[in-house]
């Protein structure tokens, strides 16, 4: 049998859509020799000015704007596809896409994964047209379903959870189609970790309690403001924990944290952004975070709990929710309720280690593999 092809498209619209892409490919790299994969973005072929308004206007909307995210993410998600504000979307986005599709054909895949909608609906009309005969599966890479994942002509969709699955259900979906696996993880957060090891890998104390701060890869959220204030939490309330802070890439908040470590010495460890995400989680009790899907999923995979942090309106709002009604995280929407949260775990251990255990039960390590299984069961069936 000639060796299977398989092409991950994701979109670099915020970085979950391309960590579950790249979860996938590094899966199939290390378990599935057989297999040959090759992941595009689907922003690096499309012209500037698409690409500009596709993920730089997504950007400043989420941060700048959330309440105005959350508004247009309801108001999308109702939409009538037939509408002619949605057919006007399609057009557009078909019309800068065909280096994307020039792309597809040099590498003649025998399956697609997408881990976006927009490839998905690109795609869709290339399979109306006859142009595109290989099954084209989509990953949701949240724990909501917004009326854009839900995509004819697909071969089967992959569905975060059983709700989420019933949602597809729910829009005509064919359940047959569709295949509960959880959001791709890469293996690294699905191997497990020592914890002692690693704490003595970044020096930090392995007996001790320990929180860590998420800023994402862009570093966001005022994480000196935030740090600043947990660390003042420990010292008024005698609760001896140490806390980690990944800044990601925004290099003047890992000076700021870096000049607040000075003042607290064996407290506070600041990162830049750092590969090693996974080895400092398995270091955690509790983990602070934006609750994008990736990251949450890694939090579930890990088996660590979560007070979420400020959501924004829309998908971020959906996955708290999902892990409030689960019992694996809290919820804070400011400062001070996010003060109040960390306070009530660390006063309450048996609180904090019933959400652990939540989150442990919850958690898909094996979902990326388990995706690739599906995709790979279906073509030896049609063969």
């Amino acid at each position: 049998m000639s060796q299977r092809k398989i092409l991950f498209l994701s979109v670099s619209a915020g970085a979950g859509h391309v960590r579950a892409a790249e979860a996938l490919r590094l899966t199939a790299a290390a378990n599935l020799p057989e297999v040959q994969t090759l992941h595009l973005d689907v922003m690096a072929y499309v012209p500037a000015a698409f690409r500009k308004l596709y993920t730089d206007f997504y950007i400043k909307l989420v941060n700048s704007y959330p309440t105005l995210w959350g508004m247009l993410y309801q108001s999308t998600n109702e939409a009538d596809p037939g509408s002619p504000s949605q057919k006007i979307r399609r057009a557009a986005e078909r019309l800068s896409t065909r280096a994307l599709c020039r792309a597809i054909d040099e590498f003649a895949p025998d399956a697609i994964v997408c881990t976006h909608f927009l490839p998905a609906e690109i795609l869709m009309h290339e399979i109306r047209r006859e142009r595109l005969t290989v099954p084209v599966w989509v990953q949701v890479t949240d724990f909501d379903l917004h009326g854009m994942w839900v995509i004819p002509k697909m071969t089967g969709f992959f569905a975060a959870s059983d709700e989420i699955a019933f949602r597809m259900r729910a829009n005509h979906i064919e359940a047959e189609r569709i295949h509960t696996t959880g959001i791709p993880v890469v293996p690294a957060f699905a191997s497990p970790q020592d914890r002692q090891a690693c704490a003595r890998h970044f020096g930090l104390d392995p007996g001790r309690r320990t929180i860590m701060l998420m800023g994402g890869g862009a570093g966001m959220g005022k994480l000196d403001e935030v740090a600043a204030a947990l660390l003042q939490l420990d010292h008024a309330d005698q609760q001896d924990f140490q806390l980690i802070v990944l800044a990601g890439r925004n290099e003047v908040a890992l000076k700021k944290l870096q000049a607040i470590a000075a003042q607290h010495p064996g407290r506070l460890f600041p990162f830049g952004f750092t590969n090693e995400v996974e080895r400092l989680m398995a270091c955690s009790d509790l983990v602070i975070t934006k609750p994008g899907g990736l990251t949450t999923s890694e939090c579930l995979a890990m088996g660590v709990p979560m007070v979420v942090n400020a959501p924004i309106p829309g998908q971020e709002e959906r996955n708290a929710d999902y892990l409030l009604e689960q019992g694996a995280a809290l919820k804070a929407v400011d400062l001070v309720s996010l003060e109040y949260r960390v306070r009530l775990l660390l006063s309450e251990p048996e609180r904090l280690e019933s959400m652990r255990a939540r989150a442990r039960s919850l958690g898909r390590p094996q979902a990326a593999q388990r995706v690739l299984d599906i995709v790979l069961e279906q073509l030896d069936q049609a063969n």
